[in-house]
């Protein structure tokens, strides 16, 4: 089986290589590609040859930094692993949080930061972003015992809800915005939350409903009522420090391959249990919106 994957693998690879290479002069003949900067990013990955990816670590299921075999795993992961044997090149991941992710990606200490990160236009007013390669949205975790009580966001925005949420990012936002009346709670660690939930120690999070999906089916005591219709509606995409364009060029590209092969949707289904075959694909021309707003 392990000979059978790797084989896959390498044919994968090689036609992520070949769809790139034939994708980039299609989109260069048709005057697609955005002007490349004096500072070839690119370039310096390839002669580095080593992809520097932020990641908070803290995702489930998107990138997780796995503390028995300190490996990290996730959709996230495996795209970025991909992405590095496109390029022909080592991946080597660079610890960021949540509350330093901007300023980490401002001051370079990554190529591109890839860990469920939705597209936002604040974000984008700084640094780069990538078309996006995986609808999300905002939506509640909580008790199943509580899945009846919990259907709306004006019936969590109630005094004596306590609401936990993990800091610096869009969750905790979301929460101070839409929930000034429910009692907030900050807890640095991200992926203990579902626990403290399911334990009774909060009663709601606001979450990814990728991230909502994931908990639900690892632990019957957790429900996400409201799945299927979500706050917020947003893409993922890949954080690039500004004069990135050649590395943004490149990813956008890798993105548009990944998802013409089917392999977005076979990561979708191995790490989110979710079909996207089928679904419209997102408009590059309009940003998605803000889940902030």
């Amino acid at each position: 089986m392990e000979t059978e994957y790797m084989e896959m693998r390498t044919e994968r690879i090689d036609f992520m290589l070949a769809s790139c290479l034939l994708l980039t002069v299609v989109l260069t003949a048709a005057g697609c590609l955005c002007p490349r900067t004096d500072a070839d990013a690119l370039q310096a990955v390839r002669m580095r040859g080593v992809l520097r990816v932020g990641t908070t670590g803290d995702y489930c299921p998107m990138s997780y930094l796995n503390p028995e075999t300190r490996a990290y795993e996730g959709f996230d992961a495996a795209l970025a692993e991909d992405l590095a044997a496109s390029l022909g090149v080592k991946i080597e991941y660079i610890p960021t949080a949540w509350p330093t992710l901007m300023r980490d990606t401002l001051a370079g200490k990554f190529d591109l930061a890839l860990c469920g990160i939705t597209v936002t236009s604040a974000r984008k007013e700084q640094a780069l972003m990538s078309d996006g390669y995986l609808e999300n949205g905002k939506t509640i975790l909580c008790r199943s015992e509580d899945a009846g009580k919990y259907v709306s966001l004006a019936a969590v925005n109630r005094p004596g809800v306590r609401v936990m949420e993990n800091p610096g990012g869009l969750n905790e936002q979301f929460a101070r915005e839409n929930l000034p009346e429910a009692a907030l709670t900050i807890h640095p660690v991200n992926e203990e939350i579902p626990a403290l939930i399911a334990s009774g120690k909060a009663d709601v999070m606001i979450t990814e409903t990728m991230e909502a999906a994931y908990y639900t089916g690892k632990d019957s005591r957790l429900a996400a009522p409201l799945l299927d219709r979500p706050f917020t509606h947003g893409q993922l995409g890949a954080l690039l420090p500004p004069g990135n364009e050649t590395l943004l060029e490149y990813v956008n590209c890798f993105i548009e391959t990944e998802r013409r092969s089917g392999r977005l949707n076979e990561l979708s289904i191995l790490y989110l249990h979710l079909d996207v075959r089928g679904k419209e694909e997102p408009q590059k021309d309009t940003p998605a919106l803000d889940p902030a707003a």
